[in-house]
């Protein structure tokens, strides 16, 4: 089977179009075309139906489909692997990340990287955790990023940094002339929170949970999958929120929040780093697991501590 063939297949597939797919590959439409009816006449069966005004999947393509990625990504893999012998990291490194702390240290860690090694190309795959593990193992993602050490088979994980979390409300709060607050305070307090997959979340609950307090005693306001919006939401006075203080530190910095201490929560949690365990390690995971314990990589990974 003609790997070029296939690769026209599963990017016509992808767009349901040939047109597109001919813009990605850099080719004609023609030629995807021509490419995709060679590959059914070998394959003896359609693979689109192209009755319709839209290009659709016969029950053949959706079978294909899988299998043609998984074609194409292994001979991605033995290219790089023959690339990578003559000491030259080369090829992509996928990363899933689903911590919001992570998307914040990860990039400038990942751009330094791609700058000691161009010949790595590195996509960042947001991520929810439970879809870590899964998209490691089945080999969409070399590394997950994430805010609980999760302990499985298949995969092992190391130490990346310590994330701190923190209690902001709006800069005109009651809040801000008092040097700190109990956990007793938060339940006259409008709450915004992560959904309930978030690993802030997680935490805020187990730290509360220490002082008997439970969710159904907070004033929840409401909940969103997306910590910048909590923090911009916060700023303008709808209540009070737990988050990263990664993600918080820009309306810090403007003087939009204040971060409101709570001596009485332990708020700090370990990030981490997973990949799969495999006998033939893809080279330039390999180089990255190393990478960012680099001491010249010390002042990326402290960021999370420049307020503790």
């Amino acid at each position: 089977m003609d790997l070029v063939k296939l690769k026209s297949f599963l990017y016509a597939a992808e767009q349901l179009n040939f047109s597109e797919a001919a813009k990605r590959l850099h080719l004609t439409q023609p030629t995807i075309s021509h490419h995709v009816k060679i590959l059914e006449h070998e394959l003896g069966t359609e693979l689109f139906d192209r009755s319709g005004a839209k290009l659709r999947l016969t029950e053949a393509g959706r079978l294909l489909l899988p299998s043609a990625r998984d074609l194409i990504k292994k001979c991605g893999d033995v290219k790089e692997m023959m690339t990578s012998l003559d000491n030259e990291v080369v090829g992509e490194l996928n990363i899933a990340c689903s911590t919001t702390a992570g998307k914040y240290i990860l990039p400038l860690l990942a751009a330094r990287f791609c700058e000691r090694y161009p010949g790595i190309r590195v996509n960042i795959l947001g991520c929810t955790p439970p879809h870590i593990v899964p998209r490691l193992l089945e080999g969409e993602a070399n590394l997950g990023v994430v805010s609980s050490e999760i302990a499985g088979e298949g995969t092992e994980s190391q130490m990346f940094f310590n994330d701190y979390i923190t209690l902001i409300a709006s800069a005109d709060h009651p809040w801000a002339v008092r040097p700190s607050v109990s956990p007793d305070d938060l339940l006259g307090e409008r709450l915004i929170t992560r959904e309930a997959e978030s690993g802030t979340r997680r935490m805020m609950l187990a730290e509360l949970a220490k002082h008997d307090i439970a969710l159904d005693d907070l004033n929840v306001l409401m909940t969103l999958g997306n910590t910048e919006a909590i923090v911009h939401t916060v700023a303008a006075g709808y209540g009070v929120a737990f988050v990263s203080q990664l993600a918080a530190e820009c309306c810090l910095n403007q003087g939009k929040i204040i971060e409101v201490p709570i001596p009485a929560l332990e708020l700090k949690r370990g990030v981490y780093m997973m990949r799969p365990k495999i006998d033939n390690p893809h080279r330039a995971q390999e180089v990255f697991w190393s990478f960012i314990h680099d001491p010249e990589n010390e002042d990326l990974i402290r960021l999370a501590e420049i307020h503790q």
